[in-house]
This record gives structure tokens, sequence and C-alpha cells, in this order.
């Protein structure tokens, strides 16, 4: 309680908030994961391989119409507390424009889509499903933006795991009703099951909106997304009405001239921060299609048959990086954090807590990557085994755990770099780490089949984490020190694996007999609080 309280209000909140999406983000990925052994047992390898051409699609649209306009909003209502609701309503509006203009394109065209760009026929009949989900998408994307503005986590957090929960749990009974009844389930259960979700997430923030306003005061300027009627004073020897006495991180009691949806004034502002943000990820998730459809190809021109293509695809997209990518849950809620945090910093001219910020992200996220090589090299096969029934899962995660640490960096630096208006730089710097991977798909999968690929994501991760460390120094003097940041946690990693052996060693002979999946886990569990026990003790000897 103690060391709670002697934190500044801001580093409470940006504490709390992190700590509120890590654990929101944690049981959404345990849930996910639930949720793709499901898949992949009852859909296939191959069928995983399909789904995961097919979403591509859906991130280019999203990437136009929700995505960047949810970062454009945080940022933007971070710097301009006083703006926050005419901005969220004009972001609002924007994107639903976008989105449904999209969603009809993508319904209107999705044989052409699956057989020009896609070159896979059989995306066809899931395509119209996707693209249904992108309003839904585009709206709690622009309510989470808002929300990430305003430093209140709590209506993203839930969001998220309202999806994971609607989502499976609908899933679910479909397929228990179209086994009992002797259907088929195909890749289409997946699809409607990534709609569903969105309605989900969509439904839980409108809900949130009307339902859930927080106390008043709790921020500045507050505004409502659904203005109250303006109405003359009250008299002050009335009690105040309820609906007077309450805010929301989306309502209040606005100024009249606020109560239209669209607001011209805020309309350019938020464009100039959205449009280059807009440009980045359509590039960027463009190549990323790219890499999806050529990936296929190109193990085809290795030697592998049409099935086998897609089954290796789905067993590296749907089995073995779901799992490399769980830790980010952690390093993801950070970054999200950080972006606003570091946008109003600058607006108020603070450097020295903008180089606070780039330090203590440098060190979690690498402490945290040293940790996943660990547990993915000690345990990679043991997890594809127990999880998937899958041996060259876990054979990708052992050789995919040396990217853990720069995947995770390259994630929170960029989020600073984009906080600080350096969205041109992260783009370029993006867009050639894409570019060395594609080459990679092109050139090395002919040869090597899918190491190839995986060599080049790890090679792609370490340029990207490199840059972004380059362009961060220049700007921001943050210090940071190899020996505590690598080579002390790689070290303590070393130590908490013999500790982990050393007691594992003591365990009782029934131990032996548990499922495999249950004896791994706990192994991990024990390494992971060893490692974090010694790199606590050597922070307060350091102290």
């Amino acid at each position: 309680m103690s060391f709670y309280s002697g934190l500044s209000e801001k580093k409470r909140a940006f504490l709390t908030g992190t700590l509120l999406l890590t654990a929101a983000g944690v049981l959404c990925r345990l849930l996910g994961f639930f949720y793709r052994i499901f898949l992949s047992r009852t859909i296939g390898a191959e069928g995983l391989g399909i789904y995961n051409m097919v979403h591509p699609v859906y991130g280019i649209c999203f990437a136009l119409c929700g995505g960047a306009i949810q970062t454009a909003l945080s940022q933007y209502i971070a710097a301009h507390e006083e703006k926050g609701h005419r901005v969220f309503r004009t972001g609002l509006c924007v994107s639903m424009l976008l989105s449904g203009l999209l969603a009809f394109l993508i319904c209107r065209y999705p044989d052409w889509i699956a057989e020009r760009i896609l070159m896979e026929p059989r995306c066809s009949p899931y395509l119209p499903v996707m693209g249904l989900s992108l309003p839904f998408a585009s709206f709690h994307a622009c309510a989470n933006g808002y929300c990430y503005g305003a430093q209140k986590s709590k209506v993203p957090a839930f969001s998220q795991v309202a999806e994971q929960i609607v989502r499976m749990t609908l899933v679910f009974l479909i397929a228990t009703e179209r086994t009992a009844t002797g259907q088929e389930i195909t890749v289409r259960l997946a699809v409607y099951g990534h709609l569903i979700g969105e309605i989900g997430a969509a439904s839980f923030n409108f809900l949130c909106l009307l339902l859930f306003p927080p106390q008043a005061g709790t921020r500045k300027n507050s505004d409502s997304v659904f203005p109250a009627p303006v109405q003359a004073a009250p008299d002050a020897s009335q009690s105040a009405p309820l609906a007077d006495k309450t805010s929301s991180c989306f309502t209040a009691s606005p100024p009249a001239q606020d109560t239209a949806p669209f607001s011209a004034s805020c309309f350019l502002p938020l464009m100039a921060l959205a449009l280059p943000l807009m440009g980045n990820r359509l590039v960027l998730n463009l190549l990323a299609g790219a890499e999806a459809v050529w990936i296929p190809n190109r193990l085809q021109q290795y030697g592998l048959s049409d099935a086998g293509a897609f089954s290796v695809y789905g067993v590296l997209t749907g089995m073995a990086l779901p799992f490399i990518l769980f830790p980010s849950a952690i390093t993801n809620s950070i970054a999200v954090l950080l972006l606003p945090s570091v946008a109003k910093d600058q607006a108020e001219g603070r450097t020295k807590s903008i180089a606070q910020s780039v330090a203590m992200a440098l060190r979690y996220s690498l402490y945290m990557g040293i940790l996943c090589i660990g547990i993915f090299v000690l345990f990679g096969i043991p997890l594809g085994d127990s999880v998937f029934k899958n041996e060259d899962a876990g054979r990708y995660m052992q050789i995919l755990a040396w990217l853990c640490p720069f995947l995770y960096l390259a994630t929170t630096m960029g989020s600073i770099l984009n906080g600080l208006g350096c969205t041109r730089i992260t783009f370029l710097q993006n867009t050639a780490s894409m570019l060395l991977r594609l080459f990679f798909v092109l050139a090395a999968i002919p040869r090597f089949g899918i190491y190839g690929y995986l060599c080049g994501m790890l090679a792609s991760e370490l340029f990207l984490a490199l840059m972004h460390l380059y362009s961060l120094k220049k700007r921001v003097a943050f210090t940071w020190s190899a020996w505590d940041m690598i080579l002390k946690p790689a070290l303590l990693l070393f130590l908490a694996t013999g500790i982990h052996y050393a007691l594992s060693g003591l365990l009782p002979e029934t131990a032996g007999s548990m499922p495999l999946f249950i004896k791994t886990a706990l192994q991990i569990l024990l390494l992971s609080f060893c490692y974090g026990f010694l790199l606590l003790y050597a922070h307060i000897l350091r102290r």
C-alpha cells in the first residue's frame, strides 16, 4: 500500500491500466488457446491455413476504417482532453462510413477477391462474413481509442474478455449442435466465430456507454458521446438530479455546441494524425496479405502438395505463433498505454518522463523476451505434443523462441515512436522489415521450405527492433545498460534453469504419471517463478 501511494498520480494510473490490460490480455490469450485447440481439432491444420488466408483481407480493410482511427483518437485525446467527446464522435462517423463501404465491396465481389487477389477460390464463401464484421470492429475500436486517450482502461480491458467469451460460447454451441446432427464442421465455423466476437465486443462497448458511466470529476472537461439535452441551471435550493452527478469517459453535460455528431473543426486535426497511420497500416497489411498468399504458393514450389502447403502454413500460423505471441499480452498492454502517455508528456514538455518510459519499456520487454527464449526452447516440443498433437508446431516454437526479445521490443519501441509523432519513421522501418521477410518468402522457401521463412522472421524482427532503438536514441536521452538489461537476465535465466531442474528432480515419482500438458505447464510456472524471484532479488541488491 505504501509503495502504491508513494507513486505519482500519473504512474498510479499507468500501473493500474497496465495491470488491468495485462490481466485481461492474459485471460483472453488463455481463452484463445482453448479456442485454437478446439479449431485445430475440428477444422484441422489445412482449415486453419485457409482461415489465415482470409484474415488478411479483414486486416487490410480494418487498417483503413478502424485501426488507424483508434490510434489517432488515443493520441489526440491524450493531448487535448477538453475536446474528447467531439473528437470521438467525429472519428466514429468517419470510421463507420468507411467500414460500411468496405463491407459492401467485400460482400459484392467475394469471388473476384478470392480468385484474383488471394488466388484461392475456396476462400470466396468466407469473405462476406468477414466483411460484415467490419462495422462492429470499427465501433469498438473507436470506443477503445477514446478510453485509451482518456486513460480509462476498464472498458477496453473488459471488452476483450467479452469478445472472447461470446465467441467461444456461441461457437461451441454451434459446433455441438452440428456434431449432434451429423453435419460437417468447416472453416465457416471459424469465420462466423470472428463475426460473433466482433458483435459481442461492439455490444459490450455500447452498453458501457449507456449503463456504466464513471464518477464525475474523473476527467477534466469530460463530455458525452450521447449528450444530454441542455437544461436551464437548477435552483440552488433543489437537489441536483442523479444524471448531473455522474459523468463518463463518454458522459457528462456538454456545451450546446458539442451536440452535433460530426465536428468539422475536429475532423482535419484528427485526419492529420489518422491518414499517415492509415497509409502505414494499409501498406503493412498489404505486404502481410501478400506474404499470406505467397507462402503456400512457395511451399508448393518446394515440393509440397496443395493440402500439405496449407497444412504447414496452418501449423505455423494457427499453432506455433499463438504460443510465441502469448506473452505479448503484457508488452502490448504497455505499448497501448505508452502511446497516449508519451503523447501527453511531449505536449507538456516532460522530456525526463519520456526518457523514463523508454527505459522502463526497454527493460521489461527484454526481461520478458529472455524468459520466453528459455520457455520455448526447453518446452516447445512438449507443448506442441500435448496441446496440438503435432511435433512440427513444437519445432517451430523452438526456432521462433529467439524471436521473442526483438518482437516484444519492437512493439513497445514502435508505440513510443508513434506517441512522439514519428509515424513516418515507424512506417518506413516496418515496411523495410516486411520487405526483408518477403525476400525470404520468395527466395528461401523454395529452397529450404518453411524453415527459410522462420529465418526470415528472425532477421526481420531483429532489424526492426534495432532500427526502432536507433531512432529513439536520436530523439530521447534515455539510459540503458547491456549488463542490466541483457547479460544479467540471461545469466539469471541459466541459473533459474538449473534451479528448475534441481527442484524437478525432487518431485515424487507419481508426478511422472501426470498428463503431459499439466506437467509441462507446472514446469513452465516453476521456471518462470525462479527467474522472476532471481530478477527481483538482483533488483533489490542493486538498490
